[in-house]
């Protein structure tokens, strides 16, 4: 974070700290949706797409899928 810096004013702790307090919670915010929009990491950490088939009755369905 770049630091922040007072061009105009003696703005008092009281206001610095609000300002403060909101650029943090602005920044949690957008990194909290970058990390929900990113997604899994893969397809391949999903566990229902590494399952073997069951055995059954149309199992030889998936008998030339790839393993």
């Amino acid at each position: 974070m770049t630091p922040i810096q007072v061009l105009h004013g003696q703005p008092t702790p009281e206001e610095l700290a609000t300002v403060l307090a909101v650029v943090q919670s602005r920044a949690a915010t957008r990194a909290a949706a970058a990390a929900e929009a990113s997604g899994p990491a893969s397809a391949w950490t999903a566990r229902s797409l590494r399952r073997l088939p069951a055995p059954g009755p149309h199992a030889w369905r998936t008998s030339l899928w790839p393993r």
